[in-house]
């Protein structure tokens, strides 16, 4: 049997190393990915471009707008005369934000009375919004503050100042909160399954496309080691592409990995046993490579969407976070985020690790029966 089996495997690398552009084309994706992926999905929203519209001109509103800037979240970009302008500025999308500081912000504040600030706001992303509304109350509490410590120590309170509540903040794991650290882990569970899908599922439809997978089947070759032979060196592929991202992640983009590689490697084996199953799965259902492109982005769009790779299932309807339950990347997406970035080991990740096994077995053998049935 093994005698058999290398012949299918050093069948399929050498068609491989033939077709060297196809191989440059697999061997780069995942690199072109990760960078895309990782440098354009950026969930941090700051700096947002800012206009103000400064009617009090003194230094109690320019001290204001310094506040506004030091939380990160505001650039004070342009200084225009009235809200009509600022509004233009927000329509013509050239600002995200404006401040309207009225001109009797001082007066207001020096008779101890509240003084508002008009905040606008582009709501056409709500992440900006968002970003915006919490910035804004960051600077206006930290003006409140500076405005109370002044008006104590006037009335000659020296011995010291402080508010009635003190909030300490630790952020775990992620400590400068970069969205970076969230995206690239998942990004290497993505391409772990792309990569699985495309070589295994297009390797088998190309062999029927061409007419020499009925040349396979005369051959003394039993189905299961046409199978593994098929699977094998797109597996290895894939794996060897999930190690580059990998290397990438780690000694490029500075993603500290917290926990075992050894048992990152091995859940990683597991998810790519389910892939290869969801490929031989498409190449059951396929006759040509157009058609498993289809039925392969009918799998990927949901598998991007509801896994948690992009957006929180926490905020999706009950329906979606439920389907989300059905793809093996919300699994996977789980135990890369948690060896990684947590360091947490087997323990923890067993919730996640025994529906992956169940899933991965089940596909891969419906697959492989259909995959046998279908060549018989």
């Amino acid at each position: 049997m093994m005698t058999r089996l290398w012949a299918i495997v050093r069948k399929e690398f050498t068609q491989m190393l033939r077709d060297w552009r196809t191989l440059i084309i697999i061997l780069t994706m995942p690199v072109v990915q990760l960078f895309a992926f990782a440098y354009a999905l950026n969930t941090q929203v700051d700096h947002l471009p800012t206009v103000v519209v400064d009617k009090a001109r003194n230094a109690d509103s320019r001290a204001f707008v310094r506040a506004i800037e030091n939380t990160g979240y505001f650039d004070a970009e342009l200084y225009v005369d009235s809200p009509q302008e600022a509004q233009r500025l927000i329509d013509s999308g050239r600002v995200r934000a404006g401040f309207i500081i009225p001109p009797t912000f001082s007066t207001t504040l020096s008779q101890g009375q509240e003084a508002s600030v008009q905040l606008l706001v582009d709501g056409s992303d709500p992440n900006v919004s968002q970003a915006a509304l919490f910035g804004a109350q960051a600077a206006a509490q930290a003006q409140a503050f500076e405005i109370i410590s002044d008006a104590v120590e006037k009335r000659g309170l020296t011995g010291g100042f402080s508010l009635p509540l003190s909030l300490l903040t630790r952020v775990l794991y992620n400590p400068d909160m970069k969205s970076l650290n969230f995206m690239v882990p998942g990004i290497v569970g993505m391409i772990l399954q792309t990569q699985s899908l495309m070589l295994t599922a297009l390797a088998i439809v190309r062999e029927r496309e061409l007419g020499t997978l009925e040349q396979l089947i005369v051959t003394p070759i039993k189905p299961i080691e046409l199978m593994l032979g098929k699977t094998l060196p797109s597996a290895s592929i894939a794996l060897a592409n999930m190690a580059t991202t990998l290397c990438l992640s780690i000694f490029w983009f500075r993603i500290e990995f917290q926990g075992s590689l050894l048992l990152f490697a091995a859940l990683s084996s597991l998810f790519l046993f389910s892939s290869l199953g969801l490929g031989l799965l498409i190449s059951t259902v396929s006759t040509t490579q157009m058609q498993a492109m289809q039925v392969m982005v009918l799998i990927l769009l949901p598998s991007i969407i509801l896994s948690g790779f992009m957006f929180p299932r926490e905020n999706m309807p009950q329906l979606l976070h439920n389907m989300g339950y059905f793809i093996p990347l919300t699994y996977f997406l789980n135990i890369t985020r948690g060896i990684i970035l947590k360091g947490v080991g087997i323990e923890f990740l067993w919730g996640q690790v025994w529906p992956l096994a169940v899933f991965g077995l089940a596909v891969f053998t419906f697959s492989a029966r259909r995959f046998q049935k279908r060549l018989g």
